[in-house]
């Protein structure tokens, strides 16, 4: 298994009602979403009570050409960009899931992790259901055919009452319609937007922006939208329950552009910066960033400091995701030719750099390793979260303890380990406030800090339980 230093979210996921290019539209709302996920991409669009699909492994701009567009025809598409959680990156697990059932289809396009899929998936196999793909996805469909003969409203509301975890759905039919649900805890994002009169529904609001949609408002935990020649329907049939956003989409996972669960990215990873500087003061000659993800908790840190900002790295934007390393003997080469140091600006200098999360370590022992052969005097390391102690089970691809050096080693034994002159983590506390909401304990999962999990999950499995 390939063990990546940064983590990797499990997807994004695009919607759009009553659009003439709605294939089109998805497109370029994959594209701004290309960030949630880079192994694969797919597009399904009803036409004439029908669903056509492409989808393909790779980035979207490779996955789809004009031709494939031109023969997704049709005013209703969802969209979809994955990396994989749960069941194994290939082709037949690409998204979106198409059915066909009694002369309907549907499509489903998934975000998060169902936690219990596994009892799902065997209580269906023992009433006859033949699983095409190792996706947790596709139960949500496999559920819902079964229950449609209560009605399709129903059937959607006895479906997601037995998942349990994280999710966050855009749903085609071969009708037209669109439909978007969350979980009850409201882990992942999705918003809701319309532009020409008709509705658009996304991970997040940056792929509003590119396609010329208003944004209207971020779903509701637990509700479930229908969009139809009729308008928009909202369902809330679920209890309420403690909100559980991630609190690492604002950390992290989200474009700095977008606007997450009400509250700007950039505004709240700067405000982080502000308070990591608060916390953690030191003095030295520059503050700077690996690009691109500390970027904005740097300017953040270098404003409440005083510490001149500066991008003592460059990253080379050229560097595809299959680049392959030539030689055991180069193992580093892959990480150097992603980011070169400005060495005229940071030779003999006292450096502070800011990153926005440790997770396995060994990106950052090397590039602060490149850093003291060029003769950097002293190297302080401020990460603007908490260590990960905790693996997630709710859509982020570290699920075992083992993988987070945090949960193996002391803050004084990564300073070491990676090489540093001092390691300063944002406390929780500190986190959660300059959030810059009410009560922040009560609106975000924190389990991969802290530990207390607020969904129940099997522990002892994978996160490719069901292969």
């Amino acid at each position: 298994m390939i063990y990546h230093e940064k983590p990797r979210e499990a997807c994004g996921v695009f919607g759009i009602y009553g659009h003439p290019e709605a294939a089109k539209a998805t497109y370029f709302g994959l594209y701004a979403l290309q960030h949630r996920g880079q192994e694969s991409a797919g597009i399904a669009a009803a036409r004439k009570d029908a669903i056509v699909a492409h989808k393909g492994m790779g980035l979207v701009p490779d996955v789809f050409d004009m031709s494939h567009l031109e023969e997704l025809k049709g005013e209703s598409a969802i969209g979809h960009v994955r990396y994989s959680t749960t069941g194994s990156s290939i082709l037949s697990n690409a998204q979106p899931f198409t059915v066909r059932h009694r002369k309907k289809s549907y499509a489903v396009a998934h975000n998060g992790n169902i936690v219990n899929a596994h009892i799902l998936k065997k209580e269906l196999e023992e009433t006859g259901s033949i699983f095409q793909t190792t996706m947790d996805s596709e139960i949500f469909l496999h559920l819902l055919v079964k229950n449609l003969k209560y009605g399709f409203e129903e059937a959607l509301v006895r479906t997601v009452s037995k998942l349990r975890g994280a999710y966050s759905f855009v749903v085609l039919t071969s009708r037209g319609e669109i439909i978007g649900i969350k979980d009850p805890n409201g882990f992942r994002p999705l918003c809701l937007g319309k532009l020409n009169g008709n509705y658009v529904l996304a991970s997040e609001t940056c792929a509003l922006d590119l396609v010329n949609a208003e944004f209207v408002r971020s779903l509701d935990p637990g509700e479930i939208v229908i969009i139809s020649e009729n308008g928009i329907r909202s369902l809330q049939p679920h209890v309420q329950t403690q909100k559980s956003f991630c609190i690492f989409e604002l950390i992290y996972f989200a474009r700095p552009d977008s606007v997450i669960f009400d509250h700007s990215v950039y505004q709240t990873r700067k405000a982080h910066g502000i308070r990591l500087a608060q916390e953690a003061p030191v003095d030295a000659d520059l503050v700077m960033p690996f690009p691109d993800s500390g970027n904005y908790a740097a300017i953040g840190y270098s404003k409440e400091s005083g510490i001149p900002f500066e991008m003592g790295m460059i990253r080379n934007h050229y560097v595809g995701r299959t680049f392959i390393q030539p030689t055991q003997s180069m193992r580093d080469f892959g990480v150097k030719v992603k980011l070169n140091p400005v060495r005229s600006l940071l030779k003999g200098k006292e450096i502070i750099i800011i990153e926005d999360s440790i997770i396995r370590g060994t990106t950052a022992k090397t590039r602060v390793k490149a850093l003291r052969e060029i003769g950097v005097k002293r190297v302080h390391l401020r990460v603007s979260c908490p260590p990960h102690r905790f693996p997630c089970h709710y859509g982020i691809d570290f699920s075992t303890k083992g993988e987070l050096i945090a949960a193996r080693k002391t803050v004084g034994e990564l300073r070491e380990f990676l090489g540093l002159d001092s390691l300063y983590y944002l406390s929780l506390e500190g986190l959660l406030q300059s959030t810059g909401i009410e009560n922040p304990e009560n609106h975000f999962c924190k389990a991969c800090f802290d530990g207390c999990y607020p969904v129940e999950f099997d522990e002892n499995l994978s996160k490719d339980c069901l292969v």
